[in-house]
């Protein structure tokens, strides 16, 4: 019996004014742009389509040369969700195809990743979103408000995520080395029907104070489904110091998902 392949699609939003490291996605890693190498894993993972959502031409043509499809948009989005929302409209997405968002600063994301968000949203028809976490063990890291946690409930729903240390743990009834809340990865499946409503619903209160768009879709009374991450994915590039960490990494000949956490 021949098995369908997954049927959801990848789009990379990509973006030149990066505060920390402006031309980001054009960074050069071992004689290739960063972009190209976040393309290879997004191609990795089985996806039926590959598409770069960026702001300027010199992404583009750099999309080009390694063979990516990309999709010059506004460049006064203020999101990534909202760049996808342009590229959707643009193709003339049906509603209920499948978009796995990959941020265009993850040279390292390990592609099997995106399979396995793009599945849960498959398997469960009533979400909207589909989400990863990883388990938190470090007090250290539970109390850095850098790292989002996320607290779940019945039937791997999220409840809410916050920049806060939650949930808290009153009564010092974790002993050391367990696990004291879970950290949320910033990788989404979606349908493109739910971006068309999330993109013309105003920002929610709570969104605006934690600075997190997913609490937008629970104020919407949206369904996020999560589960924890089949491998735990290094992490992104922000400051000139990443870059030279994810150089470091690609130099000994690894690929997407190297350097395991």
């Amino acid at each position: 019996m021949q098995v369908e392949p997954l049927a959801f699609e990848v789009i990379i939003p990509a973006r030149m004014g990066s505060s920390r490291l402006p031309g980001k996605p054009l960074a050069d890693i071992h004689g290739r742009p960063m972009i190209a190498w976040v393309y290879d894993c997004a191609k990795a993972s089985g996806a039926l389509r590959v598409q770069i959502a960026c702001d300027h031409p010199e992404i583009a043509a750099a999309a080009a040369a390694c063979g990516a499809t990309a999709i010059i948009t506004r460049a006064d989005h203020p999101s990534g969700t909202d760049r996808l929302a342009e590229v959707i409209e643009q193709t003339g997405l049906p509603d209920e195809a499948v978009i796995v968002n990959l941020q265009g600063d993850e040279p390292l994301m390990v592609p099997a990743l995106l399979k396995q968000v793009a599945s849960l949203l498959i398997a469960h028809p009533a979400s909207a979103m589909a989400t990863l976490m990883v388990p938190i063990t470090d007090p250290a890291e539970f109390a850095d408000p850098a790292v989002v946690k996320v607290v779940v409930g019945g039937g791997q729903r999220a409840l809410y995520f916050s920049r806060a240390a939650i949930p808290h743990d009153r009564d010092a009834q974790c002993p050391p080395g367990s696990v004291l809340g879970y950290r949320h990865l910033g990788l989404y499946a979606y349908r493109a029907g739910f971006i068309r409503r999330f993109v013309a619903t105003p920002v929610a209160e709570l969104e605006a104070r934690e600075k997190l768009e997913q609490l937008r879709a629970l104020a919407m009374g949206e369904t996020i489904v999560i589960a924890e991450a089949a491998a735990i994915p290094p992490a992104g590039v922000d400051t000139p110091e990443d870059l030279a960490r994810v150089r470091a990494v690609l130099a000994q000949g690894a690929s997407c998902g190297s350097g395991l956490a």
